[in-house]
């Protein structure tokens, strides 16, 4: 199958454990996944508990080559100064500023500075939670990078993703050897 990143949500707990990094790099090895294939996810409010030893986590994580993305952002309490200093790869839109992204211009306005400051400290900015067109339209037309929710599938099964991908490979050589 095609190498896709997974990315995998990270509990306080789980962050704050003295040997975080040493079990992410024994899973790494134990299922044969390239670190650059692996995204782990993080909360602002998690961050912010312990800024330094967040911050020192993280760099651990990516001088390993994992990537880290700030998760649900917007809804914690991390400053902006705060912000720059995270070794990070992604800001992620929370879907509560997503979900009335058609009707509201607070709304509206909170998902164009969060792309726009995303791309100005030179990260990938996703949202999370597109249910509809409208959704789906505003955020590729303000250069929102990449978009998940059930616009674009339900949760599928390990099975159903593995299918999901031998078709989209498929397609693709498909669509390689007529060009």
């Amino acid at each position: 199958l095609p190498r896709v990143t997974m990315s995998v949500n990270v509990s306080p707990r789980q962050f704050e454990e003295t040997r975080l990094v040493e079990r992410v790099a024994g899973a790494l090895r134990a299922s044969s996944l390239p670190a650059c294939a692996l995204e782990i996810e993080v909360t602002e409010g998690l961050i912010m508990r312990d800024l330094d030893q967040a911050v020192g986590k993280m760099a651990e994580l990516k001088a390993m080559g994992v990537a880290l993305s700030i998760d649900d952002f917007g809804t914690g309490y991390s400053s902006l100064s705060a912000l720059r200093s995270f070794p990070i790869s992604t800001l992620k839109i929370d879907k509560s500023f997503v979900q009335n992204l058609a009707t509201s211009p607070g709304d509206q306005a909170i998902a164009l500075a969060v792309i726009t400051l995303g791309h100005r400290l030179g990260l990938k900015v996703l949202a999370e939670g597109v249910e509809t067109e409208q959704q789906r339209r505003f955020l590729r037309d303000n250069g929102c990078d990449e978009m998940q929710g059930y616009l674009f599938s339900r949760p599928v099964s390990a099975d159903q993703i593995a299918q999901l991908l031998r078709q989209q490979q498929s397609a693709q050589t498909e669509n390689a050897a007529c060009h």
